[in-house]
Protein backbone atom coordinates (compact mmCIF):
# COMPACT_ATOMS: atom_id res chain seq x y z
CA UNK A 1 0.00 0.00 0.00
CA UNK A 2 1.60 3.36 -0.66
CA UNK A 3 0.94 4.67 2.92
CA UNK A 4 3.65 1.69 3.59
CA UNK A 5 5.90 2.86 0.99
CA UNK A 6 5.51 6.17 2.26
CA UNK A 7 6.40 4.46 6.30
CA UNK A 8 10.08 3.39 4.68
CA UNK A 9 11.79 6.59 3.22
CA UNK A 10 14.35 4.42 1.89
CA UNK A 11 11.68 1.60 0.52
CA UNK A 12 11.70 0.56 -3.44
CA UNK A 13 8.27 1.50 -5.14
CA UNK A 14 6.03 -1.45 -4.21
CA UNK A 15 2.57 -1.33 -4.85
CA UNK A 16 0.14 -3.65 -3.44
CA UNK A 17 -2.89 -3.79 -6.56
CA UNK A 18 -5.53 -4.69 -4.39
CA UNK A 19 -5.15 -2.36 -1.63
CA UNK A 20 -7.19 1.06 -1.02
CA UNK A 21 -5.93 4.78 -0.17
CA UNK A 22 -8.26 6.51 2.18
CA UNK A 23 -8.80 10.17 0.57
CA UNK A 24 -10.94 14.11 1.67
CA UNK A 25 -11.78 16.19 -0.74
CA UNK A 26 -13.40 19.05 1.51
CA UNK A 27 -14.77 16.79 4.03
CA UNK A 28 -16.28 14.10 1.56
CA UNK A 29 -14.09 10.72 2.44
CA UNK A 30 -13.61 8.13 0.72
CA UNK A 31 -11.33 4.92 -0.13
CA UNK A 32 -10.55 3.88 -3.27
CA UNK A 33 -8.87 0.83 -4.75
CA UNK A 34 -5.47 1.23 -6.25
CA UNK A 35 -6.51 -1.29 -8.87
CA UNK A 36 -9.25 0.96 -9.80
CA UNK A 37 -7.30 4.09 -10.19
CA UNK A 38 -4.40 1.86 -11.83
CA UNK A 39 -6.96 2.35 -14.96
CA UNK A 40 -5.72 5.68 -15.81
CA UNK A 41 -2.37 6.03 -15.07
CA UNK A 42 -2.35 9.74 -16.16
CA UNK A 43 -4.64 11.25 -13.47
CA UNK A 44 -3.70 12.96 -10.25
CA UNK A 45 -5.06 9.98 -7.72
CA UNK A 46 -3.22 7.35 -10.01
CA UNK A 47 -0.05 8.77 -9.73
CA UNK A 48 0.20 8.82 -6.07
CA UNK A 49 0.37 5.05 -6.29
CA UNK A 50 3.97 6.20 -7.30
CA UNK A 51 5.08 8.36 -4.76
CA UNK A 52 8.12 7.41 -2.74
CA UNK A 53 8.87 10.09 -0.03
CA UNK A 54 5.87 12.88 1.50
CA UNK A 55 7.17 15.63 -0.81
CA UNK A 56 6.50 14.47 -3.91
CA UNK A 57 2.77 13.62 -2.25
CA UNK A 58 1.96 16.99 -1.02
CA UNK A 59 3.28 18.37 -4.72
CA UNK A 60 -0.14 16.57 -6.18
CA UNK A 61 -2.47 16.58 -2.15
CA UNK A 62 -2.87 19.41 -0.39
CA UNK A 63 -2.16 17.65 2.95
CA UNK A 64 -1.22 14.19 3.69
CA UNK A 65 -1.34 12.27 7.46
CA UNK A 66 0.98 10.17 8.20
CA UNK A 67 -1.05 8.47 10.91
CA UNK A 68 -4.26 7.76 9.09
CA UNK A 69 -2.44 7.64 5.59
CA UNK A 70 -5.65 10.23 4.53
CA UNK A 71 -4.90 12.43 1.43
CA UNK A 72 -6.52 15.89 1.93
CA UNK A 73 -7.46 17.83 -1.26
CA UNK A 74 -9.36 21.16 -0.63
CA UNK A 75 -11.29 21.15 -3.68
CA UNK A 76 -15.18 21.09 -4.16
CA UNK A 77 -16.40 18.14 -2.83
CA UNK A 78 -19.88 18.49 -4.92
CA UNK A 79 -18.38 18.11 -8.02
CA UNK A 80 -16.53 15.02 -6.53
CA UNK A 81 -18.48 12.43 -7.10
CA UNK A 82 -18.47 12.87 -11.16
CA UNK A 83 -14.61 12.13 -10.84
CA UNK A 84 -15.51 8.96 -8.66
CA UNK A 85 -18.08 8.42 -11.52
CA UNK A 86 -15.49 8.22 -13.71
CA UNK A 87 -12.99 5.74 -12.01
CA UNK A 88 -15.99 3.44 -11.69
CA UNK A 89 -17.26 3.90 -15.31
CA UNK A 90 -14.91 5.31 -17.31
CA UNK A 91 -16.80 8.00 -18.65
CA UNK A 92 -17.65 11.59 -17.84
CA UNK A 93 -21.31 12.53 -17.42
CA UNK A 94 -22.05 16.26 -17.06
CA UNK A 95 -25.35 17.76 -15.38
CA UNK A 96 -27.02 20.61 -16.79
CA UNK A 97 -27.14 22.49 -13.73
CA UNK A 98 -23.04 22.54 -13.66
CA UNK A 99 -21.54 25.58 -14.28
CA UNK A 100 -19.05 24.70 -17.26
CA UNK A 101 -16.40 26.69 -16.27
CA UNK A 102 -15.93 25.02 -12.75
CA UNK A 103 -16.56 21.50 -14.10
CA UNK A 104 -13.85 22.25 -16.73
CA UNK A 105 -11.47 23.44 -14.52
CA UNK A 106 -12.04 20.67 -11.81
CA UNK A 107 -11.85 17.64 -13.91
CA UNK A 108 -8.33 19.77 -15.23
CA UNK A 109 -6.93 19.50 -11.82
CA UNK A 110 -7.53 15.67 -11.47
CA UNK A 111 -5.98 15.12 -15.11
CA UNK A 112 -8.88 13.92 -16.54
CA UNK A 113 -8.95 14.61 -20.50
CA UNK A 114 -12.64 16.17 -21.80
CA UNK A 115 -12.40 13.39 -24.33
CA UNK A 116 -14.11 11.02 -21.78
CA UNK A 117 -17.26 12.75 -21.61
CA UNK A 118 -19.97 10.12 -22.66
CA UNK A 119 -21.14 11.21 -26.08
CA UNK A 120 -24.56 11.59 -24.67
CA UNK A 121 -23.12 14.90 -22.84
CA UNK A 122 -20.45 15.37 -25.03
CA UNK A 123 -22.56 17.49 -27.18
CA UNK A 124 -24.03 19.91 -24.96
CA UNK A 125 -20.73 20.49 -22.71
CA UNK A 126 -18.41 21.99 -25.72
CA UNK A 127 -21.72 23.89 -26.91
CA UNK A 128 -21.60 25.78 -23.85
CA UNK A 129 -18.50 26.10 -23.47
CA UNK A 130 -18.24 27.40 -26.89
CA UNK A 131 -20.85 30.17 -25.58
CA UNK A 132 -18.39 30.67 -22.61
CA UNK A 133 -14.81 31.04 -24.57
CA UNK A 134 -17.30 33.67 -26.82
CA UNK A 135 -17.91 35.53 -23.79
CA UNK A 136 -14.88 35.85 -22.51
CA UNK A 137 -13.73 36.71 -25.93
CA UNK A 138 -16.44 39.61 -25.57
CA UNK A 139 -15.36 40.65 -22.23
CA UNK A 140 -10.95 41.07 -23.40
CA UNK A 141 -12.63 42.41 -26.74
CA UNK A 142 -13.93 45.49 -24.41
CA UNK A 143 -10.94 45.13 -22.08
CA UNK A 144 -8.83 45.83 -24.47
CA UNK A 145 -10.70 48.90 -25.49
CA UNK A 146 -11.54 50.27 -22.66
CA UNK A 147 -7.95 50.42 -21.40
CA UNK A 148 -6.63 50.93 -24.86
CA UNK A 149 -8.59 53.95 -25.11
CA UNK A 150 -7.86 54.61 -21.39
CA UNK A 151 -4.09 54.84 -21.88
CA UNK A 152 -4.00 56.70 -24.92
CA UNK A 153 -6.36 59.63 -23.25
CA UNK A 154 -3.22 59.55 -20.51
CA UNK A 155 -0.85 60.03 -23.13
CA UNK A 156 -2.76 62.52 -25.16
CA UNK A 157 -3.53 64.38 -21.81
CA UNK A 158 0.32 64.29 -20.63
CA UNK A 159 0.87 65.87 -23.82
CA UNK A 160 -1.15 68.31 -22.70
CA UNK A 161 0.57 68.95 -19.76
CA UNK A 162 4.10 69.76 -21.41
CA UNK A 163 2.57 73.21 -22.25
CA UNK A 164 2.11 74.20 -19.03
CA UNK A 165 6.31 74.27 -18.42
CA UNK A 166 6.73 76.03 -21.88
CA UNK A 167 6.55 79.68 -23.32
CA UNK A 168 3.05 80.86 -24.59
CA UNK A 169 2.03 77.59 -23.38
CA UNK A 170 -1.49 78.04 -22.83
CA UNK A 171 -1.92 79.63 -26.52
CA UNK A 172 0.49 77.00 -28.01
CA UNK A 173 -1.72 74.42 -26.46
CA UNK A 174 -5.02 76.39 -27.67
CA UNK A 175 -3.42 76.18 -31.63
CA UNK A 176 -2.40 72.47 -30.72
CA UNK A 177 -5.92 71.10 -29.69
CA UNK A 178 -7.67 73.00 -32.81
CA UNK A 179 -5.18 71.40 -35.45
CA UNK A 180 -5.11 67.88 -33.99
CA UNK A 181 -8.54 67.47 -33.26
CA UNK A 182 -10.83 68.43 -36.00
CA UNK A 183 -14.37 68.49 -33.32
CA UNK A 184 -12.73 70.02 -30.53
CA UNK A 185 -14.49 73.72 -31.35
CA UNK A 186 -15.77 75.97 -33.92
CA UNK A 187 -12.81 76.62 -35.33
CA UNK A 188 -10.92 73.58 -35.77
CA UNK A 189 -14.60 72.08 -37.68
CA UNK A 190 -13.57 74.84 -39.60
CA UNK A 191 -10.41 73.80 -40.30
CA UNK A 192 -10.84 70.71 -40.92
CA UNK A 193 -13.37 71.56 -43.63
CA UNK A 194 -11.04 73.60 -45.70
CA UNK A 195 -8.29 71.18 -44.88
CA UNK A 196 -10.58 68.59 -46.85
CA UNK A 197 -11.27 70.80 -49.48
CA UNK A 198 -8.11 71.23 -50.13
CA UNK A 199 -7.12 67.84 -50.22
CA UNK A 200 -10.07 67.01 -52.49
CA UNK A 201 -9.65 69.72 -54.71
CA UNK A 202 -5.87 69.06 -55.49
CA UNK A 203 -6.70 65.17 -56.24
CA UNK A 204 -9.26 66.56 -58.96
CA UNK A 205 -6.88 69.26 -60.86
CA UNK A 206 -4.43 66.29 -60.41
CA UNK A 207 -6.97 64.09 -62.32
CA UNK A 208 -8.60 66.97 -64.86
CA UNK A 209 -4.98 68.06 -65.58
CA UNK A 210 -4.50 63.70 -67.08
CA UNK A 211 -7.16 64.37 -69.46
CA UNK A 212 -6.67 65.45 -73.00
CA UNK A 213 -10.04 68.09 -72.65
CA UNK A 214 -7.94 70.02 -70.24
CA UNK A 215 -4.23 69.69 -71.60
CA UNK A 216 -2.54 72.86 -73.35
CA UNK A 217 0.11 72.91 -75.37
CA UNK A 218 3.02 75.11 -75.95
CA UNK A 219 4.73 77.16 -78.81
CA UNK A 220 6.46 74.12 -79.32
CA UNK A 221 3.72 71.90 -79.76
CA UNK A 222 4.37 70.12 -76.54
CA UNK A 223 1.61 69.88 -73.57
CA UNK A 224 2.06 71.81 -70.75
CA UNK A 225 0.60 72.93 -67.64
CA UNK A 226 -2.99 74.32 -67.42
CA UNK A 227 -2.23 77.92 -65.59
CA UNK A 228 -5.47 77.02 -63.43
CA UNK A 229 -4.64 74.11 -62.68
CA UNK A 230 -0.99 75.06 -61.69
CA UNK A 231 -2.72 77.96 -59.25
CA UNK A 232 -4.40 75.32 -57.32
CA UNK A 233 -1.80 73.24 -56.74
CA UNK A 234 0.45 76.12 -55.60
CA UNK A 235 -2.52 77.02 -52.92
CA UNK A 236 -2.67 73.49 -52.07
CA UNK A 237 0.76 72.76 -51.43
CA UNK A 238 1.07 76.33 -49.18
CA UNK A 239 -1.66 75.17 -47.31
CA UNK A 240 -0.23 71.58 -46.69
CA UNK A 241 3.14 73.22 -45.68
CA UNK A 242 1.92 75.76 -43.52
CA UNK A 243 -0.37 73.03 -42.01
CA UNK A 244 2.64 70.79 -41.07
CA UNK A 245 4.94 74.05 -40.05
CA UNK A 246 2.04 74.93 -37.57
CA UNK A 247 1.32 71.67 -36.15
CA UNK A 248 5.15 71.02 -35.67
CA UNK A 249 5.96 74.71 -33.78
CA UNK A 250 3.17 74.04 -31.42
CA UNK A 251 3.70 70.38 -31.19
CA UNK A 252 4.26 69.46 -27.43
CA UNK A 253 7.51 67.26 -28.06
CA UNK A 254 9.23 68.11 -31.24
CA UNK A 255 11.96 65.26 -30.75
CA UNK A 256 9.07 62.89 -31.37
CA UNK A 257 7.11 64.84 -33.86
CA UNK A 258 7.28 62.87 -36.73
CA UNK A 259 6.63 59.60 -34.46
CA UNK A 260 3.16 59.75 -35.12
CA UNK A 261 2.41 58.63 -38.74
CA UNK A 262 -0.32 61.18 -39.38
CA UNK A 263 2.63 63.80 -39.39
CA UNK A 264 4.51 61.83 -41.46
CA UNK A 265 1.69 61.26 -43.92
CA UNK A 266 1.32 65.11 -44.28
CA UNK A 267 5.40 65.10 -45.23
CA UNK A 268 4.99 63.21 -47.55
CA UNK A 269 2.21 64.79 -48.79
CA UNK A 270 4.24 67.93 -50.11
CA UNK A 271 7.81 66.35 -50.27
CA UNK A 272 7.36 65.32 -53.71
CA UNK A 273 6.51 69.37 -55.19
CA UNK A 274 9.37 69.91 -53.50
CA UNK A 275 11.89 67.41 -54.80
CA UNK A 276 10.57 68.46 -58.35
CA UNK A 277 11.05 71.76 -58.00
CA UNK A 278 14.93 71.17 -57.12
CA UNK A 279 15.12 68.56 -59.62
CA UNK A 280 14.08 70.96 -62.53
CA UNK A 281 16.57 73.53 -61.28
CA UNK A 282 19.22 70.98 -61.61
CA UNK A 283 18.03 70.23 -65.13
CA UNK A 284 18.26 73.77 -66.45
CA UNK A 285 21.49 74.55 -64.55
CA UNK A 286 23.35 71.23 -66.10
CA UNK A 287 21.48 69.69 -69.02
CA UNK A 288 23.42 67.09 -69.33
CA UNK A 289 21.59 65.71 -66.16
CA UNK A 290 18.31 65.51 -68.49
CA UNK A 291 17.33 62.02 -67.54
CA UNK A 292 16.80 63.28 -64.03
CA UNK A 293 13.27 65.08 -65.74
CA UNK A 294 12.13 61.51 -65.70
CA UNK A 295 12.40 61.16 -61.91
CA UNK A 296 10.53 64.34 -61.49
CA UNK A 297 7.11 63.12 -63.57
CA UNK A 298 7.50 60.16 -60.97
CA UNK A 299 7.45 62.05 -58.11
CA UNK A 300 4.48 64.45 -59.51
CA UNK A 301 2.41 61.26 -59.20
CA UNK A 302 3.44 60.50 -55.52
CA UNK A 303 0.75 63.50 -55.39
CA UNK A 304 -1.71 60.83 -54.69
CA UNK A 305 -0.80 60.27 -51.66
CA UNK A 306 -2.47 63.48 -50.37
CA UNK A 307 -5.48 61.61 -50.41
CA UNK A 308 -4.53 60.14 -46.81
CA UNK A 309 -4.68 63.13 -45.61
CA UNK A 310 -8.37 62.75 -44.71
CA UNK A 311 -7.64 60.15 -42.03
CA UNK A 312 -6.76 62.89 -40.15
CA UNK A 313 -10.45 63.90 -40.37
CA UNK A 314 -12.05 60.51 -40.69
CA UNK A 315 -12.13 58.07 -38.14
CA UNK A 316 -13.15 55.15 -40.65
CA UNK A 317 -9.62 55.82 -42.09
CA UNK A 318 -7.96 55.63 -38.99
CA UNK A 319 -9.87 53.06 -37.62
CA UNK A 320 -8.60 50.72 -40.96
CA UNK A 321 -5.03 51.83 -40.29
CA UNK A 322 -4.84 50.59 -37.23
CA UNK A 323 -6.85 47.43 -38.21
CA UNK A 324 -4.56 46.68 -40.70
CA UNK A 325 -1.47 47.34 -38.70
CA UNK A 326 -2.85 45.03 -35.86
CA UNK A 327 -4.02 42.48 -38.48
CA UNK A 328 -0.67 41.35 -40.37
CA UNK A 329 -1.20 37.45 -39.34
CA UNK A 330 -4.96 37.81 -40.80
CA UNK A 331 -3.13 39.44 -43.83
CA UNK A 332 -0.52 37.27 -43.93
CA UNK A 333 -2.65 34.43 -43.88
CA UNK A 334 -5.29 35.58 -46.13
CA UNK A 335 -2.27 35.88 -49.34
CA UNK A 336 -0.80 32.19 -48.42
CA UNK A 337 -4.39 31.19 -48.97
CA UNK A 338 -4.93 33.03 -52.06
CA UNK A 339 -0.86 31.63 -53.40
CA UNK A 340 -2.18 28.15 -52.42
CA UNK A 341 -5.12 28.07 -54.35
CA UNK A 342 -3.64 30.36 -57.52
CA UNK A 343 -0.35 27.93 -57.26
CA UNK A 344 -3.10 24.86 -57.63
CA UNK A 345 -5.40 25.86 -59.93
CA UNK A 346 -3.11 27.14 -62.59
CA UNK A 347 -1.24 24.18 -63.08
CA UNK A 348 -4.81 23.21 -63.06
CA UNK A 349 -5.67 25.11 -66.23
CA UNK A 350 -2.26 24.59 -67.53
CA UNK A 351 -2.91 20.65 -67.68
CA UNK A 352 -6.23 20.94 -69.19
CA UNK A 353 -6.03 24.09 -72.00
CA UNK A 354 -2.82 23.83 -72.91
CA UNK A 355 -3.27 22.95 -76.28
CA UNK A 356 -6.70 23.87 -76.45
CA UNK A 357 -5.62 27.55 -75.50
CA UNK A 358 -3.02 29.97 -77.06
CA UNK A 359 -3.58 32.40 -73.60
CA UNK A 360 -3.08 29.76 -71.36
CA UNK A 361 0.25 28.14 -73.07
CA UNK A 362 2.48 28.83 -69.88
CA UNK A 363 2.06 28.36 -66.52
CA UNK A 364 2.43 32.10 -64.87
CA UNK A 365 0.24 32.74 -67.73
CA UNK A 366 -2.60 31.01 -65.80
CA UNK A 367 -1.25 32.56 -62.50
CA UNK A 368 -2.98 36.02 -63.99
CA UNK A 369 -6.28 34.03 -64.70
CA UNK A 370 -6.49 31.86 -61.13
CA UNK A 371 -5.57 35.29 -59.71
CA UNK A 372 -8.13 36.78 -61.24
CA UNK A 373 -10.74 33.99 -61.10
CA UNK A 374 -9.89 33.79 -56.93
CA UNK A 375 -10.56 37.43 -56.48
CA UNK A 376 -13.51 37.33 -58.16
CA UNK A 377 -12.61 40.07 -60.07
CA UNK A 378 -13.12 38.11 -64.10
CA UNK A 379 -11.35 40.22 -66.57
CA UNK A 380 -12.48 38.13 -68.64
CA UNK A 381 -9.44 38.59 -70.86
CA UNK A 382 -8.01 34.89 -70.44
CA UNK A 383 -11.42 32.59 -70.22
CA UNK A 384 -11.07 28.56 -70.40
CA UNK A 385 -12.66 26.74 -73.60
CA UNK A 386 -12.80 23.15 -72.88
CA UNK A 387 -15.33 21.99 -70.77
CA UNK A 388 -12.98 20.35 -68.21
CA UNK A 389 -10.78 24.01 -68.22
CA UNK A 390 -14.83 25.53 -67.31
CA UNK A 391 -15.00 22.89 -64.52
CA UNK A 392 -11.50 23.92 -63.27
CA UNK A 393 -12.70 27.84 -63.06
CA UNK A 394 -15.80 26.97 -61.67
CA UNK A 395 -13.83 25.08 -58.59
CA UNK A 396 -11.71 27.97 -58.64
CA UNK A 397 -14.15 30.67 -58.11
CA UNK A 398 -15.97 28.62 -55.10
CA UNK A 399 -12.47 28.21 -53.44
CA UNK A 400 -11.42 31.92 -53.99
CA UNK A 401 -14.91 32.97 -52.14
CA UNK A 402 -14.04 30.94 -48.86
CA UNK A 403 -10.71 31.15 -49.43
CA UNK A 404 -11.52 35.04 -49.06
CA UNK A 405 -14.28 34.95 -46.37
CA UNK A 406 -12.35 33.03 -43.84
CA UNK A 407 -10.08 35.65 -42.87
CA UNK A 408 -11.95 39.19 -43.60
CA UNK A 409 -14.09 37.39 -40.98
CA UNK A 410 -10.93 38.11 -38.50
CA UNK A 411 -10.20 41.34 -39.81
CA UNK A 412 -13.81 42.86 -39.66
CA UNK A 413 -13.76 41.93 -36.25
CA UNK A 414 -10.72 44.34 -35.65
CA UNK A 415 -11.94 46.65 -37.19
CA UNK A 416 -14.96 47.05 -35.36
CA UNK A 417 -12.95 46.82 -32.07
CA UNK A 418 -10.84 49.88 -33.54
CA UNK A 419 -13.80 52.16 -34.48
CA UNK A 420 -15.18 51.81 -31.03
CA UNK A 421 -12.05 52.75 -29.34
CA UNK A 422 -11.55 55.42 -31.70
CA UNK A 423 -14.67 56.82 -31.57
CA UNK A 424 -14.31 56.65 -27.36
CA UNK A 425 -11.50 58.55 -27.27
CA UNK A 426 -12.45 61.03 -29.43
CA UNK A 427 -15.66 61.88 -27.43
CA UNK A 428 -13.54 61.94 -24.16
CA UNK A 429 -10.85 64.35 -26.12
CA UNK A 430 -13.44 66.77 -26.63
CA UNK A 431 -14.66 66.84 -23.37
CA UNK A 432 -11.32 68.56 -22.19
CA UNK A 433 -11.22 71.79 -21.01
CA UNK A 434 -8.09 73.60 -21.16
CA UNK A 435 -8.80 77.36 -20.15
CA UNK A 436 -8.02 77.33 -17.10
CA UNK A 437 -4.70 74.69 -17.19
CA UNK A 438 -5.26 70.84 -16.63
CA UNK A 439 -7.07 70.14 -12.77
CA UNK A 440 -8.58 67.26 -13.55
CA UNK A 441 -8.34 63.73 -15.73
CA UNK A 442 -11.57 64.32 -18.15
CA UNK A 443 -14.32 61.65 -16.98
CA UNK A 444 -13.84 58.08 -18.54
CA UNK A 445 -15.42 54.76 -17.46
CA UNK A 446 -13.33 53.78 -14.73
CA UNK A 447 -15.76 51.51 -13.24
CA UNK A 448 -15.46 49.12 -16.10
CA UNK A 449 -11.94 49.54 -16.75
CA UNK A 450 -10.43 48.45 -13.21
CA UNK A 451 -13.15 45.80 -13.51
CA UNK A 452 -11.44 44.22 -16.04
CA UNK A 453 -8.41 44.63 -14.26
CA UNK A 454 -9.35 43.18 -11.21
CA UNK A 455 -11.02 40.36 -13.13
CA UNK A 456 -8.01 39.88 -14.89
CA UNK A 457 -6.03 39.91 -11.52
CA UNK A 458 -7.93 37.53 -9.71
CA UNK A 459 -8.00 34.78 -12.54
CA UNK A 460 -4.10 34.42 -12.05
CA UNK A 461 -3.85 34.37 -8.76
CA UNK A 462 -6.19 31.47 -8.29
CA UNK A 463 -4.66 29.87 -11.61
CA UNK A 464 -1.11 30.28 -9.55
CA UNK A 465 -2.55 29.10 -6.06
CA UNK A 466 -3.61 26.09 -8.41
CA UNK A 467 -1.02 25.33 -10.29
CA UNK A 468 1.94 23.41 -8.97
CA UNK A 469 5.24 22.26 -11.08
CA UNK A 470 3.59 18.33 -10.92
CA UNK A 471 0.58 19.56 -12.16
CA UNK A 472 2.31 21.57 -15.18
CA UNK A 473 4.23 18.37 -16.28
CA UNK A 474 0.75 16.71 -16.33
CA UNK A 475 -1.13 18.88 -18.43
CA UNK A 476 1.80 18.31 -20.56
CA UNK A 477 1.90 14.97 -20.68
CA UNK A 478 -2.61 14.95 -21.08
CA UNK A 479 -2.11 17.22 -24.35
Amino acid sequence: MTGQVLGEPCGGAHTDENAAIRINVGGFKKRLQSDTLSRFPETRLARLLHCQSKESILELCDDYDDTEKEFYFDRNPALFPYVLNFYNTGRLHVMAELCIFSFSQEIEYWGINEFFIDSCCSSSYHCRKMDQDREDWDDRSDEGSTTSSFDELLEFYNDASKFDKQLLGSARRRIWLMLDNPGYSVASRIISILSILVVLGSIATMCMNSMSDFSLLDSEGQPTEDPRFETVEHFGIGWFTLELVARFVVAPDLLHFFDHPLNVIDLVSILPFYLTLLINLVVESSPALANLGRVAQVLRLMRIFRILKLARHSTGLRSLGATLRNSYKEVGLLLLYLAVGVSFFSVMAYTVEKEDNEDLTTIPACWWWATVSMTTVGYGDVVPVSIAGKLTASACILAGILVVVLPITLIFNKFSLFYKRQKQLEIAMRSCDFDEGIKEVPSVNLRNYYAHKVKSLMASLSNMSRSSPSEQSLNESIH
